[in-house]
């Protein structure tokens, strides 16, 4: 059975590619080990010259691996183009944290001794990737991966295949060959090889579900790291002192920005309770102003949900709220006489704690909100969670923003903005969100492992 790919707009087939067989996977393999031995062994100057290079790939194909996208997961075009242009920023930022971050750490020399610390890399790196930003999310580790002195297997979603396609023409382009490999396996080929001793480090970006079974298997098998990205639930608390004209445009975006399809996009809203009919209010207008349609054309600013069972998961969360007594102000269900994957912007109002949609990730346009009494009540609100991915506080007080910043726990605390991540910055959560780093200097540590050298000179 092929991977077939369905456009969520209007449901048309956007392709049809076989799955590799188990001796064209090992073949793949076996040339990704080879070309570990020599590209460990090329320079940093040279990788990062390489990568660089490598780059021009996406920039002198950037309309048609915008398109692609679009028709494989529904974003609109102008934010698949803005994601093109992102991951390219990424990868060059990535080229200058290399150099601090994978430079020996030199300690002082005493009685003889010379002594450092040396950041090799792991081999071969399996990076299991995921469709709602299906350059974004690879780019986070392909790029330090390589320059680390990795090479990397890149098994990419079954709804974005053609993204795993261009990663690996990137590089091909580029003149050389097996740095990054393209594969397209099942659920049951991607165990096997994760259990494969070739493989020496797996990167996954997915569900919760996903990332337990995956860390098992390596538990339960391998003596390798993981790193896992796996979502969130991310709280935005807008406080007595917030300007509502900033900060319910900015919070709305932030729910909703990639149809709600974000790991960190705003899903919890509490709001203090003098300033929460006004955010509601304004919200509202936000919500309204939302155009969804076809995401190829240029005014629509909502597209398709990527997944079409994602809509009845949405709908019962929605169901859920309002029979606990929530109000809901707008939307609330699937777009109707339309062949896409459309969901109504919503907004739901005074929605209890203990509602899925305060509890559960949703991925998709809804903005629930519930007032609290005062800071103390939003930092409880906040934390009563298993994820921690990013969380935000709206205030024109840094002290109290500072005061959230260390009482959240979450692996990114914002003053002010949301849904963002700084490439000059770490990326990674707590609890069910995941473990690990990417991005920033950081995200090589991951990447490598530690040699220590210790020579005594006679």
């Amino acid at each position: 059975m092929p991977i077939q790919v369905i456009n969520p707009y209007d449901q048309s087939t956007v392709c049809e590619l076989e799955f590799h067989r188990e001796a064209e996977v090992n073949a793949r393999l076996t040339a990704a080990a080879d070309a570990l031995g020599r590209w460990r062994e090329v320079s940093l100057d040279e990788r990062i010259a390489i990568v660089t290079r490598g780059m021009n790939y996406f920039r002198n194909h950037a309309d048609v691996i915008a398109r692609d996208i679009t028709r494989q997961m529904g974003k609109p075009l102008a934010q698949a183009q803005r994601e093109v242009e992102t991951m390219i920023v990424r990868a060059e930022r990535s080229t200058v944290d290399a150099r601090e971050a994978l430079r020996a750490d030199v300690l002082p020399e005493a009685d003889g001794l010379v002594r450092r610390i040396e950041h090799e890399p792991l081999g071969v790196v399996l990076d299991i990737a995921a469709w709602n930003y299906p350059l974004l999310i690879a780019v986070n580790v392909v790029v330090p991966a390589l320059l680390a002195g990795n090479v990397v297997l890149i098994k990419h979603s079954a709804k974005t295949p053609l993204c795993g396609q261009a990663f690996e023409r990137e590089f091909t382009e580029a003149g050389v060959a097996n740095l990054v490999t393209n594969l397209l396996l099942t659920h049951e080929q991607t165990a096997r090889l994760i259990a494969d001793e070739r493989v020496d480090h797996v990167s996954f970006t997915g569900s919760v579900p996903g990332g337990r079974s995956i860390y098992k298997t390596v538990a339960a098998k391998r003596l390798i790291d993981v790193g896992l990205e796996l979502g969130g639930k991310d709280p935005a608390y807008v406080a007595q002192d917030a300007d509502i004209d900033f900060a319910a445009p900015n919070v709305v975006d932030g729910a909703c920005y990639n149809a709600g399809q974000s790991c960190c996009a705003i899903e919890r809203v509490y709001v203090h309770r003098s300033k929460y009919e006004a955010f509601l209010e304004r919200a509202r207008v936000e919500l309204e102003a939302y155009t969804p349609g076809n995401p190829m054309d240029d005014e629509t600013t909502m597209g398709p949900l990527a997944s079409r069972s994602a809509l009845d998961e949405l709908q019962a969360q929605v169901e859920d709220a309002v029979h606990r007594g929530a109000r809901l102000l707008l939307g609330g269900g699937r777009m109707g006489g339309v062949k896409g994957n459309f969901f109504e912007p919503t907004l739901l109002a005074d929605v209890p704690h203990d509602a899925a949609v305060m509890r559960e990730e949703s991925f998709g346009p809804i903005v629930p909100v519930t007032a609290v009494d005062d800071d103390e009540q939003a930092i409880e609100r906040m934390n009563d969670t298993r994820f921690g991915l990013t969380a935000s506080v709206w205030t024109a007080d840094t002290a109290r923003a500072e005061r959230f910043a260390r009482a959240l726990h979450a692996g990114t605390i914002y003053q002010n903005r949301c849904d963002y991540l700084d490439p000059a910055l770490p990326w990674s959560g707590y609890g069910d969100s995941g473990k690990g780093s990417t991005l920033s200097r950081y995200g090589f540590y991951h990447l490598t492992r530690r040699k220590s050298i210790h020579f005594r000179r006679l």
